[in-house]
């Protein structure tokens, strides 16, 4: 069997080689081009140096306001003079318009040092932890690939989030898991077969003590094409004063000692008491570098929630630093990255999947079972996504095409059964003739394979 399953491995990848689309060449690279970031281990290294994130979240109008703060080049040049200022290395982005240019602020992120961790979902296109079968379907991947295409361009894109925290503390939120890995394995798939380098993809978690291990565990078991290139969570638990030990984050390093790939905070800075930013002191000791990979602090501009460390009006050029701001610069100063490998892990490791109980309620899949990716996305993995629809268009949620196959597990396939409805209930178009070819081909191996069994 497993030497069928190489056979139909390698006749997909003749396929895709024969069509002259089914790879995209990579853009000429500037001389002053930021080194890429890629996963090593439990770590992330650029330039054979450890990495650490030390950077900040970004979404001047909050993530509910659905635009594209990279598209604007007087918004993003205005804010990039105050991360050069503060010292960070890195953005987290949650929402940006896959249909537009980028070039300018990407290109103004890399001169100033700066990394760009990327969301690749929005309030239209995204997995409703309500009802996430109906979500996971050919639309929404299309956006999702689109966003990718966007961006894979550029030597700063550090990484991909497939998700933030739609498993939450809602017990019926953890059905989504499933869909969401499937996402995330998609984009590994998609990444890979457009011809793009490795560009690490992950997941944003909450911090829920119930299922914390559980999501993070699920998200690193299964086959290495299953399996995330790393894993992050949201924690506010450290509020000043407090320490390593008082805010618990010793028992988190404990925890996740050992787990195999590389972890850090996509959102920190709990804003109880005093904020001083004292965490990031710990956060780049040896008490944590030897798990953690650095984080971003929440967030960079005033959504009403007290977070933000500046006050924007809209889209004015003027921009007041609150006290925060200061804070932030210094302890930045103040506690610089290591030099180093931070006493990182070199080899990586799955994990076992977590047991399908109470807590985590995935019985309609099992431990380790995935959707099988929606038949009407297949022939993106060939032909590229095309366009993406931007932040206007018509919404995924309830797309139609959902997948109803089921993913071997352990199989990382990309082959599915679907429901045979398109975009807005139409029949879904008819695959390319690629597409048509790589089904004949797999359908072929497998009935070779039943007779030889």
């Amino acid at each position: 069997m497993r030497s069928i399953i190489i056979a139909v491995a390698f006749a997909a990848a003749n396929v895709a080689h024969a069509n002259p689309t089914a790879t995209k060449k990579e853009p000429a690279k500037r001389a002053d081009s930021l080194p890429a970031v890629s996963a090593s281990g439990n770590a992330f290294f650029a330039n054979g140096q450890r990495f650490y994130l030390r950077g900040i979240d970004y979404q001047p109008g909050g993530s509910s306001d659905n635009a594209d703060p990279l598209s604007d080049t007087t918004i993003c040049k205005r804010d990039i003079e105050r991360f050069k200022t503060l010292g960070v290395n890195t953005v987290r982005v949650y929402s940006v318009d896959n249909s537009a240019n980028h070039d300018e602020c990407m290109q103004a992120l890399n001169d100033a040092g700066i990394y760009l961790v990327l969301d690749v979902n929005n309030p239209l296109y995204s997995i409703n932890r309500d009802s996430p079968a109906e979500s996971y379907n050919d639309v929404y991947l299309q956006s999702v690939f689109a966003t990718i295409d966007a961006f894979a361009k550029y030597d700063n894109t550090l990484a991909f989030f497939s998700g933030n925290e739609v498993i939450n503390d809602k017990p019926e939120s953890v059905k989504s898991a499933p869909y969401v890995k499937a996402t995330t394995r998609d984009m590994r798939q998609y990444i890979g077969s457009r011809g793009y380098r490795k560009i690490p993809v992950g997941y944003s978690a909450a911090d829920v003590s119930q299922n914390r291990m559980q999501t993070a565990d699920y998200f690193n078991c299964g086959t290495d094409d299953e399996r995330s290139d790393f894993f992050a969570f949201n924690d506010y638990s450290w509020c000043s004063p407090s320490s390593f030990t008082e805010s618990g984050w010793d028992q988190k390093v404990k925890n996740f000692t050992g787990y195999g790939l590389p972890i850090f905070l996509s959102e920190w800075g709990c804003i109880t008491n005093t904020r001083d930013f004292s965490e990031l002191g710990a956060l780049m000791s040896d008490q944590m570098t030897g798990v953690y990979s650095g984080g971003l602090v929440y967030e960079y501009s005033r959504e009403g929630n007290n977070y933000g460390i500046v006050e924007v009006s809209g889209d004015s050029t003027d921009v007041t630093e609150e006290p925060d701001f200061a804070k932030l610069e210094s302890a930045l100063s103040k506690y610089p990255a290591p030099t180093g490998d931070g006493g990182f892990t070199s080899t990586t490791a799955s994990v076992a999947c977590p047991t399908v109980d109470d807590v985590w309620d995935i019985q309609e899949w099992g431990a380790s079972a995935l959707p099988a990716i929606p038949e009407g996305a297949v022939k993106y993995m060939t032909d590229g996504a095309g366009d993406g629809p931007g932040l206007k268009g018509d919404g995924s949620q309830n797309a139609g095409g959902t997948s109803t196959g089921t993913a071997s597990p352990g199989s990382g396939s990309v082959t599915a059964t679907a429901s045979g409805e398109g975009a807005a209930g139409r029949p879904a178009p008819p695959m390319d003739a690629s597409v048509l070819v790589l089904s004949g081909v797999v359908g072929l191996f497998t009935l070779v394979g039943t007779l030889l069994l």
